[in-house]
Protein backbone atom coordinates (compact mmCIF):
# COMPACT_ATOMS: atom_id res chain seq x y z
CA UNK A 1 0.00 0.00 0.00
CA UNK A 2 2.79 2.28 0.81
CA UNK A 3 6.47 2.46 -0.63
CA UNK A 4 7.73 4.78 1.96
CA UNK A 5 6.01 4.27 5.07
CA UNK A 6 5.45 1.14 7.04
CA UNK A 7 1.95 1.65 8.68
CA UNK A 8 0.58 -0.90 11.31
CA UNK A 9 -2.35 -1.11 13.54
CA UNK A 10 -1.93 -2.41 17.18
CA UNK A 11 -4.06 -2.22 20.29
CA UNK A 12 -5.62 0.84 18.38
CA UNK A 13 -2.09 2.70 18.33
CA UNK A 14 -1.16 3.36 14.61
CA UNK A 15 2.09 3.05 14.24
CA UNK A 16 3.59 4.93 11.03
CA UNK A 17 7.30 4.74 10.28
CA UNK A 18 9.27 6.68 7.78
CA UNK A 19 11.16 3.67 5.87
CA UNK A 20 14.25 5.25 3.58
CA UNK A 21 16.85 4.71 6.01
CA UNK A 22 19.61 4.27 3.30
CA UNK A 23 18.31 8.32 3.07
CA UNK A 24 18.11 8.79 6.65
CA UNK A 25 14.23 8.97 6.15
CA UNK A 26 14.70 11.97 4.26
CA UNK A 27 10.89 13.49 3.32
CA UNK A 28 10.32 13.78 -0.64
CA UNK A 29 7.15 14.33 -2.37
CA UNK A 30 6.10 10.30 -2.22
CA UNK A 31 7.03 10.32 1.73
CA UNK A 32 4.68 13.75 1.89
CA UNK A 33 1.82 12.15 -0.16
CA UNK A 34 1.80 9.15 2.14
CA UNK A 35 1.67 10.93 5.16
CA UNK A 36 -0.84 12.85 4.36
CA UNK A 37 -3.00 9.28 3.11
CA UNK A 38 -1.95 7.69 6.69
CA UNK A 39 -2.71 10.57 8.32
CA UNK A 40 -6.34 10.63 6.57
CA UNK A 41 -6.19 6.98 8.13
CA UNK A 42 -5.55 7.75 12.05
CA UNK A 43 -8.94 10.23 11.00
CA UNK A 44 -11.42 7.89 9.25
CA UNK A 45 -10.36 4.37 10.86
CA UNK A 46 -12.89 3.98 13.77
CA UNK A 47 -10.17 1.06 15.13
CA UNK A 48 -7.32 3.58 15.35
CA UNK A 49 -7.45 5.73 18.89
CA UNK A 50 -3.89 7.06 18.55
CA UNK A 51 -0.87 7.51 16.42
CA UNK A 52 2.73 6.95 16.50
CA UNK A 53 5.34 9.22 13.64
CA UNK A 54 8.57 7.58 14.08
CA UNK A 55 11.47 6.68 11.55
CA UNK A 56 13.29 3.38 10.34
CA UNK A 57 16.37 2.60 11.41
CA UNK A 58 18.69 3.45 14.60
CA UNK A 59 20.16 6.74 12.81
CA UNK A 60 17.37 8.99 11.99
CA UNK A 61 14.35 9.97 12.91
CA UNK A 62 13.80 12.36 9.57
CA UNK A 63 17.14 13.82 8.84
CA UNK A 64 15.78 16.86 6.85
CA UNK A 65 14.07 16.86 3.44
CA UNK A 66 15.33 15.53 0.07
CA UNK A 67 17.56 18.56 -1.01
CA UNK A 68 17.66 16.76 -4.22
CA UNK A 69 14.05 17.99 -5.15
CA UNK A 70 14.74 21.37 -4.51
CA UNK A 71 17.55 22.07 -7.46
CA UNK A 72 16.67 24.53 -9.81
CA UNK A 73 12.52 25.44 -8.68
CA UNK A 74 11.15 28.96 -8.71
CA UNK A 75 9.95 30.69 -6.06
CA UNK A 76 6.42 29.71 -6.93
CA UNK A 77 7.31 25.82 -6.96
CA UNK A 78 9.08 26.54 -3.72
CA UNK A 79 5.82 28.14 -1.87
CA UNK A 80 3.68 25.19 -3.41
CA UNK A 81 6.12 22.49 -1.51
CA UNK A 82 5.60 24.39 1.36
CA UNK A 83 2.37 24.68 1.46
CA UNK A 84 1.51 21.22 1.03
CA UNK A 85 3.93 20.74 4.00
CA UNK A 86 2.13 23.07 5.71
CA UNK A 87 -1.01 21.65 5.06
CA UNK A 88 -0.20 18.07 5.93
CA UNK A 89 1.30 18.58 9.48
CA UNK A 90 -1.40 21.25 9.82
CA UNK A 91 -3.59 17.93 9.86
CA UNK A 92 -1.49 16.41 11.84
CA UNK A 93 -1.10 19.21 14.67
CA UNK A 94 -4.85 19.14 14.30
CA UNK A 95 -6.08 15.70 14.35
CA UNK A 96 -9.07 14.80 17.27
CA UNK A 97 -6.81 11.54 17.93
CA UNK A 98 -3.47 11.77 19.55
CA UNK A 99 -0.13 11.64 17.69
CA UNK A 100 3.19 11.30 18.95
CA UNK A 101 6.40 11.30 17.41
CA UNK A 102 8.83 9.01 18.86
CA UNK A 103 12.36 10.23 17.81
CA UNK A 104 14.81 7.57 17.28
CA UNK A 105 18.05 9.68 15.87
CA UNK A 106 18.46 12.90 13.62
CA UNK A 107 15.46 15.01 13.53
CA UNK A 108 16.50 18.01 11.42
CA UNK A 109 15.17 20.20 9.08
CA UNK A 110 11.82 19.14 7.83
CA UNK A 111 11.96 15.88 10.13
CA UNK A 112 12.23 18.22 13.41
CA UNK A 113 9.07 20.16 11.65
CA UNK A 114 7.39 17.46 11.56
CA UNK A 115 8.01 15.83 14.92
CA UNK A 116 7.19 20.01 16.38
CA UNK A 117 3.70 19.48 14.36
CA UNK A 118 2.60 16.41 16.56
CA UNK A 119 1.11 16.57 19.72
CA UNK A 120 4.17 16.12 21.31
CA UNK A 121 7.75 14.17 21.41
CA UNK A 122 9.33 11.20 23.37
CA UNK A 123 12.88 11.30 22.13
CA UNK A 124 15.04 8.22 22.28
CA UNK A 125 19.00 9.60 24.49
CA UNK A 126 20.31 9.21 20.77
CA UNK A 127 17.95 11.48 19.25
CA UNK A 128 19.20 15.07 17.62
CA UNK A 129 17.06 17.77 16.77
CA UNK A 130 17.96 21.17 14.53
CA UNK A 131 16.55 23.33 11.73
CA UNK A 132 20.08 23.78 9.86
CA UNK A 133 18.20 25.33 6.50
CA UNK A 134 20.38 28.42 6.68
CA UNK A 135 23.05 26.39 5.76
CA UNK A 136 21.55 26.03 2.66
CA UNK A 137 20.50 29.39 2.45
CA UNK A 138 17.07 28.70 3.14
CA UNK A 139 14.69 28.78 6.00
CA UNK A 140 12.33 26.39 8.09
CA UNK A 141 9.22 25.86 5.58
CA UNK A 142 7.13 23.43 7.20
CA UNK A 143 5.85 25.49 10.31
CA UNK A 144 9.42 25.44 12.11
CA UNK A 145 9.59 29.29 12.83
CA UNK A 146 6.17 28.91 14.24
CA UNK A 147 5.87 25.82 16.50
CA UNK A 148 9.66 26.42 17.68
CA UNK A 149 9.08 29.61 18.76
CA UNK A 150 5.73 28.43 20.91
CA UNK A 151 7.51 25.27 22.48
CA UNK A 152 11.23 27.37 23.43
CA UNK A 153 10.37 31.14 23.11
CA UNK A 154 11.61 33.56 20.99
CA UNK A 155 15.57 33.75 22.16
CA UNK A 156 16.09 30.23 21.59
CA UNK A 157 14.03 30.26 18.67
CA UNK A 158 16.20 32.30 17.00
CA UNK A 159 19.25 30.98 17.96
CA UNK A 160 18.74 27.60 16.64
CA UNK A 161 16.82 28.62 13.50
CA UNK A 162 20.06 31.58 12.83
CA UNK A 163 23.33 28.83 13.95
CA UNK A 164 21.35 26.34 12.73
CA UNK A 165 22.94 23.87 15.28
CA UNK A 166 22.13 20.97 16.59
CA UNK A 167 21.31 19.90 20.23
CA UNK A 168 20.79 17.00 22.16
CA UNK A 169 17.72 14.90 23.45
CA UNK A 170 18.48 16.17 26.88
CA UNK A 171 19.09 19.94 25.93
CA UNK A 172 16.03 19.52 23.53
CA UNK A 173 13.94 18.44 26.94
CA UNK A 174 15.37 20.79 29.13
CA UNK A 175 13.80 23.53 26.18
CA UNK A 176 10.76 21.95 26.58
CA UNK A 177 10.71 20.64 22.87
CA UNK A 178 11.11 16.67 24.02
CA UNK A 179 8.56 15.56 27.13
CA UNK A 180 10.45 11.87 27.62
CA UNK A 181 13.70 11.01 27.06
CA UNK A 182 14.45 7.09 27.21
CA UNK A 183 17.12 4.63 25.99
CA UNK A 184 16.67 3.60 22.06
CA UNK A 185 15.46 0.09 22.78
CA UNK A 186 12.01 1.73 25.13
CA UNK A 187 11.64 4.42 22.86
CA UNK A 188 8.01 2.58 21.32
CA UNK A 189 7.35 0.84 24.54
CA UNK A 190 7.35 3.97 26.62
CA UNK A 191 5.73 5.98 23.87
CA UNK A 192 3.02 3.20 23.40
CA UNK A 193 2.40 3.16 27.67
CA UNK A 194 1.82 7.08 27.59
CA UNK A 195 -0.89 6.41 24.85
CA UNK A 196 -2.88 3.34 26.48
CA UNK A 197 -3.25 5.81 28.98
CA UNK A 198 -4.41 8.77 26.70
CA UNK A 199 -6.53 6.69 24.88
CA UNK A 200 -8.27 5.01 27.72
CA UNK A 201 -9.83 8.51 28.39
CA UNK A 202 -13.27 9.83 26.40
CA UNK A 203 -11.99 10.21 22.81
CA UNK A 204 -14.42 13.52 22.72
CA UNK A 205 -12.76 15.19 25.49
CA UNK A 206 -8.90 14.02 23.92
CA UNK A 207 -10.13 15.91 20.56
CA UNK A 208 -11.27 19.05 22.60
CA UNK A 209 -8.44 19.24 24.93
CA UNK A 210 -6.06 19.32 21.25
CA UNK A 211 -8.40 21.71 19.82
CA UNK A 212 -8.38 23.92 22.49
CA UNK A 213 -4.56 23.86 23.00
CA UNK A 214 -4.15 24.43 19.56
CA UNK A 215 -6.29 27.80 19.75
CA UNK A 216 -4.26 28.80 22.47
CA UNK A 217 -4.96 32.67 22.64
CA UNK A 218 -3.42 35.58 25.08
CA UNK A 219 -6.84 36.99 23.98
CA UNK A 220 -10.60 36.50 25.49
CA UNK A 221 -11.00 34.10 22.31
CA UNK A 222 -9.19 31.38 23.46
CA UNK A 223 -11.06 30.78 26.82
CA UNK A 224 -14.58 31.69 24.99
CA UNK A 225 -13.61 28.70 23.15
CA UNK A 226 -13.09 26.77 26.32
CA UNK A 227 -15.89 27.68 27.84
CA UNK A 228 -17.69 26.27 24.69
CA UNK A 229 -15.80 23.10 24.43
CA UNK A 230 -16.08 22.35 28.33
CA UNK A 231 -20.29 23.05 27.82
CA UNK A 232 -20.04 20.51 24.94
CA UNK A 233 -18.73 18.03 26.87
CA UNK A 234 -22.07 17.75 28.97
CA UNK A 235 -23.84 16.49 26.23
CA UNK A 236 -21.83 13.69 25.51
CA UNK A 237 -22.71 10.02 26.89
CA UNK A 238 -18.73 9.95 27.73
CA UNK A 239 -18.92 12.77 30.29
CA UNK A 240 -22.46 11.22 32.01
CA UNK A 241 -20.73 7.75 32.10
CA UNK A 242 -17.34 9.53 33.38
CA UNK A 243 -18.99 11.43 36.37
CA UNK A 244 -21.35 7.94 36.90
CA UNK A 245 -18.26 6.20 37.29
CA UNK A 246 -16.67 8.85 39.21
CA UNK A 247 -19.17 8.47 42.05
CA UNK A 248 -19.73 4.31 42.04
CA UNK A 249 -16.55 4.13 42.35
CA UNK A 250 -15.43 1.72 39.09
CA UNK A 251 -13.50 2.57 36.09
CA UNK A 252 -15.30 4.78 32.98
CA UNK A 253 -15.65 2.82 29.70
CA UNK A 254 -16.23 5.23 27.09
CA UNK A 255 -17.80 5.18 23.76
CA UNK A 256 -16.40 8.35 22.02
CA UNK A 257 -20.43 9.68 22.22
Amino acid sequence: MYETLLVETEQHICTITINRPDKLNAINKTVMDELGKAIDEVYNNPDIKSAIITGAGIKAFVAGADISEFQGLSKEQGMAIAKKGHDIFFKIERSPKPIVAAVNGFALGGGCELALSCHFIIAADTARFGQPEVNLGLIPGYGGTQRLVQLVGKGRAMQLLMSGDMISASEAQSYGIVNKVTPPRELLDRTKEILQNIQSKAPIALASIINCVNNFDHTQKGYDLEIQKFGECFATEDMQEGASAFLEKRKPVFQGK
